[in-house]
């Protein structure tokens, strides 16, 4: 008769396995499998998923959508933590995206240092909430000095401002928030109230509202100007603000794919010329997240002085390139922004999701002060009665410990990798006849496309109306390109719309790269053209030939 294994045992929510789960594995042995999955995730998760998947899984959105499809939450618990912890590892992982694989060049999130892992392992562990003293003490202190630390990277002011400001309770040099969304938000938000001030019986934009404000004022509408490559989150920032997202007015790119200094300036004044409308703030970018380009910093800071006007400086990609000697003077004009918007999970290489907003004027925030008398009473000195979120975790203590890591050399160091290889790989782009570099790298980002010998001929001598004909054909080439090695899930880049130039009316599809991975290199940029090569020849031996693909 064969041997009955016995099953192991059911488990129950009780509160036995509740008090074991809430303070410590639920045995030795657990505690042993558990030990040896998270060494694997502290120190070897991306080695793993680079010799297991590169990219991802070769596996569609549509397949790994009915494996989730069971909308029941159990009543008792379905697994141990170890079991769960192994199940992220060798099913969750490899069908995530592994955004540190060298060959992941297509987004702005891209690899960490693995010591930030160990760094936010420890914050999520202290869970402190900075929103007041009370849940934080130190770190609410800690996070002054880094605002500090950050302010002076950007403005660079005297000792003394410093000395005055670091831990001045009754002023704010910044705020950390979840993202450049919030960030600009943030800044925004702060320059819309400053720009309704008190009147008559108008106290303020924040106690008596929008209509009230517009009204005091004698006014009809209220803007800000920004370039094309402007974020959409300033969008949202209109609609949250109540200005209307149409208010956020997009001003032409010159050839250099920078705001066009002309047309901003017939804007200001035609603007201007309605008395009834008024410009709340113009937006300088230092590093669009499509091209990487930096407006004319100087110039628009010219231009606010001038016409009185808040000069915000979305600097959420390109910020931290001030760490550089190198190339810092293509951010020079950020010093006389009155608002600064930096990512930190961008280019300070910071885990999801951290933002910081500066302003020039220590007082700025006073714009946007709330109380709520069981957090943040009236009188107390804590952080939260000026940010946008109230509950945050303490990230500063991630972004301090960093800097503290690697110092600003270090970070440097990764910075002009990624804008060295990317010229680099421009000019390599530029030696393969199937491409075709659209938007030359200022920092590490370009965008190219596939374009056929035979097509680039045509666009030579194509009226109008053709060029707009093969353009749509090269849309669909590059479309159907980029696809196919996303799915093929050995490396990636994106893609987006761009003009061949300021006269153009149609936006063509472009591939666009994003060179953050201090382990990406040339040899590896080679492999992902030569794999883009590959693919455009296979659709065309592929393509039905009363359907040619050029």
């Amino acid at each position: 008769m064969p041997k009955i294994k016995n099953k192991p045992p059911s488990l129950v929510a009780d509160w036995d396995t509740l008090h074991r789960v809430f303070i410590r594995p639920e045995d030795e042995s657990s505690r042993k499998t558990l030990v040896k999955y998270m060494e694997q995730i502290l120190f070897g998760l991306h080695d793993f998923l680079n010799k297991h998947v590169g990219v991802t899984e070769e596996i569609s959105l549509i397949k790994l959508a009915e494996d989730y499809t069971d909308t029941k939450i159990n009543k008792h618990p379905q697994k141990k933590l170890a079991d769960v912890i192994k199940d992220i590892i060798y099913e969750i992982a490899p069908r995530a995206v592994n955004v540190a694989s060298p060959y992941f060049i297509g987004h702005m999130t891209s690899a960490i240092p693995f010591f930030m892992v160990h760094l936010k392992a420890i914050t999520a562990a202290l869970n402190q909430n900075v929103i007041k003293l009370e849940t934080s003490k130190v770190l609410s202190i800690l996070e002054k000095q880094i605002l500090a630390k950050m302010h002076r990277m950007i403005f660079n002011f005297d000792d003394h401002f410093y000395f005055e400001h670091v831990q001045n309770t009754e002023t704010s040099l910044g705020v950390f928030t979840t993202g450049g969304t919030t960030a600009n938000l943030t800044a925004l938000w702060a320059a819309r109230n400053k720009s309704f001030p008190s009147k008559e019986n108008f106290e303020s934009i924040e106690k008596n509202g929008f209509f009230e404000a517009m009204k005091a004022h004698d006014l009809e509408r209220s803007v800000i100007l920004v370039s094309k490559r402007g974020h959409y989150s300033l969008k949202k920032a209109g609609g949250i603000l109540g200005l209307g997202n149409r208010n956020i007015i997009s001003i032409d790119v010159d050839s250099n794919r920078s705001i066009d200094l002309v047309k901003l300036e017939n804007k200001i004044k035609e603007l201007r010329a309605d008395k009834k409308t008024k410009i709340i703030a113009i937006i300088g970018i230092a590093g669009a997240t499509e091209t990487g380009i930096i407006d004319p910093l100087p110039e628009l800071a010219d231009i606010c002085k001038t016409q009185g006007i808040h000069f915000h400086v979305d600097a959420a990609w390109g910020g931290p390139v001030l760490l550089s000697e190198k190339y810092s003077h293509l951010l020079k004009g950020i010093e006389r922004a009155d608002s600064v918007t930096i990512d930190c999970h961008k280019l300070f290489y910071m885990p999801m999701a951290s933002g910081m907003v500066y302003f020039k004027d220590p007082k700025a925030l006073d714009q946007i002060v709330y109380h709520a008398r069981y957090v943040n009473r009236p009188g107390s000195v804590d952080l939260g009665i000026k940010t946008l979120e109230g509950s945050r975790e303490a990230n500063s203590l991630i972004l301090d410990s960093a800097l503290k890591i690697m110092g600003s050399k270090g970070y440097a160091l990764m910075i002009e990798h990624g804008i060295e290889i990317a010229e680099q790989f421009a000019k390599m782009i530029g030696q393969r006849r199937l491409f075709q570099l659209v938007s030359k790298p200022q920092l590490n980002i370009l965008t190219y496309r596939v374009v056929p010998v035979d097509m680039q001929k045509k666009l030579e001598t194509a009226d109008k109306k053709e060029r707009q004909r093969l353009n749509a054909i090269l849309d669909d080439i590059n479309i159907k390109i980029q696809r196919i090695q996303r799915e093929a899930g050995v490396s990636f880049v994106s893609r987006t719309r761009l003009k061949d130039s300021p006269e153009d009316h149609y936006n063509t599809v472009v591939l666009r790269s994003v060179i953050m991975n201090p382990m990406t290199n040339i040899d590896i940029l080679n492999e992902i053209l030569d794999e883009q090569e590959s693919i455009f020849h296979n659709l065309q031996e592929t393509a039905n030939p009363n359907q040619h693909i050029v």
